[in-house]
């Protein structure tokens, strides 16, 4: 590993009086073409600027396109014109000894316009070259023996093998940190590592505690059906995921114990039964933690470099012992262009073709009330069960006037149908003379009250009329006086509470958990995810504890990894607002278990507890 350390940085210091030579001169030149090339390959990185393009002209040639290189020390490299080339005469050619070459450029300075010395007798040289050209050059390299340079290694991504067979190998990859409440995906990896006219199968399940699979399980269902590549050749497969915004510190994704297997044609072949890949949860966005990422390494990891021949093209040869012919030729997907500043504008306008906003969860019903005739409304669901808060408009249109009613469309709050109390306050922002900006402030009641205080108040009685049955509520405002506004924009808030009915102890009737796996066996020192369905209520904090200590380990996600001593050993499992809501799960842990065995299911249901209080504590 070459290294193109070009700092400390030097320049000259001139004073009164100096004696100027040509180490002077040349230190002078040396600065100022250093920092530009050191700024280059930490700001640019090395590859293609722009051009550069190889193509096939007939079975002898190539051509090259014009375009700009930047190499690994941040050296330009510049292609002023298109070039045509044999093969045959670019350097390296006759060193080739495979069927695929490389097609190679790379920075080369040529000395020119030779002068004549006036001090020839002092360097022993008559004439002297008065300029230096930088150049370029171009050559040919066996594929195997190039170098694709230096791969940074990074603490970011995590990697598990899936299988290893004989002409197919796969894996996982997904961060080692994520955001909470945003999607991520871990990516499979199917590599063909033999010319066998060979297809695959794979199936496998991933217990994702903390996450959210598209259909809303804590699952997800890895199949792969009899794909065929060619050698060298690679599949993917995306599995996207949402992160819970109440995850905890960190949880794991793991390959559930006895779920995967594998096919080549229909010959089974070995593969991974179980691990655990451990994610941290952040509360950064993911642009911050790549942001994060990306900018830790160190001054010296970014320079060091192996190259500093940046590969354009890869060609297919067929070739006899006196010729040959030019079969394909590949454009290089690793080195990739750099990205510039100056073309951010036109990427953006491509992916406007691409980009699409969609949340990975599916949809499951419909909405109420049409969204064309509904208003525009901003809804922040709150951590409290009972209470819900958004923002709606009320359109005046233009010849709004004093007495004139308005009414906003049917607004869903989110809390379901039952008694709910719903309360609006006008919104405005004005200038805050003790922050010294402007502040958002939020008026409920009568506004008359504060219109001297505020200008931008506009007086209108408003009412609100709750649909108790549909969930929903419509909000009406009459004008005081004439407005020139064309929208009212107003703060709700909505409380549910009990009918007079209704009792504390009646929450928990009905309402259970149970384990999705209430029995499982497993092998000393195994993990295992017990994941939870909820019976008649609505998903919710879950704890997790042994009923006995020296029982294993069990993480506030659900993931229980056994202890090395065989036995049968119990889990406890509750809702965290609701104690009395709970159920048990059990591993039966012994070193003996077949692949059969392990992560086998017995044929029981765990039955659903449920502790009530004492009724003689209520007045029934």
């Amino acid at each position: 590993m070459a290294s193109n350390q070009v700092y400390p940085f030097e320049r000259n210091r001139y004073y009164p009086g100096k004696m100027l030579t040509t180490a002077d001169f040349q230190a002078e030149q040396s600065y100022h073409i250093n920092k530009l090339r050191f700024m280059n390959s930490l700001m640019y990185g090395a590859g293609i600027v722009c051009g550069c393009s190889v193509v096939n002209l007939d079975d002898l040639s190539i051509l090259v396109e014009s375009g700009v290189v930047i190499d690994g020390s941040g050296r330009e490299i510049i292609i002023d014109s298109s070039l045509v080339k044999k093969l045959s005469a670019i350097e390296g050619f006759d060193d080739l000894n495979s069927d695929t070459a490389c097609l190679c450029v790379r920075y080369k300075e040529k000395d020119i316009h030779s002068v004549y010395a006036v001090s020839h007798k002092e360097s022993d040289q008559e004439y002297e070259f008065n300029r230096i050209s930088e150049g370029f050059e171009m050559f040919l390299v066996d594929k195997d023996e190039f170098d694709e340079g230096f791969e940074m290694e990074s603490e970011f991504l995590q990697t598990e093998s899936l299988f290893v067979g004989a002409n197919f190998e796969g894996s996982i990859t997904m961060p080692t940190i994520v955001s909470k409440g945003r999607n991520v995906k871990a990516r499979v990896e199917i590599r063909k590592t033999s010319s066998a006219d060979v297809k695959l199968s794979y199936r496998a399940i991933l217990d994702i505690p903390s996450f959210s699979a598209p259909d809303g399980s804590q699952q997800i269902d890895i199949e792969i059906d009899d794909i065929e590549l060619p050698e060298g050749g690679v599949y993917y497969k995306d599995l996207w995921m949402e992160v819970h915004n109440n995850a905890g510190i960190e949880s794991n994704v793991i390959l559930r114990s006895g779920s995967a297997t594998a096919f080549e044609n229909d010959k089974a072949i070995s593969v991974e039964n179980s691990f655990a890949m451990k994610v941290r949860f952040s509360e950064d966005t993911p642009s911050s933690l790549i942001r994060r990422e990306t900018g830790k390494l160190s001054l010296e990891m970014r320079q060091a470099v192996t190259s500093d021949a940046i590969k354009l093209a890869e060609i297919d040869l067929m070739r006899t012992d006196s010729a040959y012919v030019i079969e394909n030729i590949r454009e290089v997907k690793k080195n990739q262009y750099i990205d510039l500043p100056a073309q951010t504008g036109i990427r953006n306008d491509y992916m406007e073709f691409f980009n699409k906003e969609v949340d990975i969860k599916e949809k499951h019903g419909e909405s109420s009330f049409e969204p064309s005739k509904a208003p525009v409304v901003e809804y922040t669901g709150s951590e409290l069960k009972n209470v819900a808060t958004g923002v709606l408009e009320i359109p005046l249109g233009r010849d709004a006037r004093k007495g004139d009613i308005r009414y906003s469309g049917e607004i869903t709050h989110g809390l379901g149908s039952g008694n709910v109390y719903v309360s609006i306050g006008y919104e405005y922002i004005s200038q805050d003379q003790t922050l010294g900006a402007s502040a958002k402030s939020t008026v409920y009641g009568n506004p008359e009250l504060f219109s001297r205080q505020a200008q931008q108040l506009v007086d209108a009685e408003t009412a609100v009329r709750v649909l108790n049955d549909k969930g929903s509520f419509v909000v009406a405002a009459r004008l005081l006086r004439d407005v020139d506004f064309l929208v009212l924009t107003y703060r709700w808030v909505a409380i549910k509470f009990p009918s007079g009915e209704e009792l504390e102890a009646a929450d928990y009737y009905g309402k259970s958990i149970t384990a999705k796996t209430p029995t499982v066996v497993m092998r000393p020192r195994e993990n295992y995810y017990f994941g939870v369905q909820f019976n008649n209520m609505d998903p919710c904090s879950i704890t997790y504890e042994l009923t006995a200590p020296g029982t294993g380990e069990v993480s506030t996600d659900g993931v229980y990894s056994a202890p090395a001593k065989e036995g049968v050993y119990e889990i406890r499992i509750y809702c965290s607002d609701m104690p009395m809501v709970c159920t048990y799960a059990y591993a039966i842990v012994k070193s003996t278990a077949t692949e059969e065995d392990v992560g086998s299911i017995k044929e029981q249901e765990s039955e659903p507890m449920v502790k009530l209080p004492d009724m003689k504590e209520f007045n029934l």
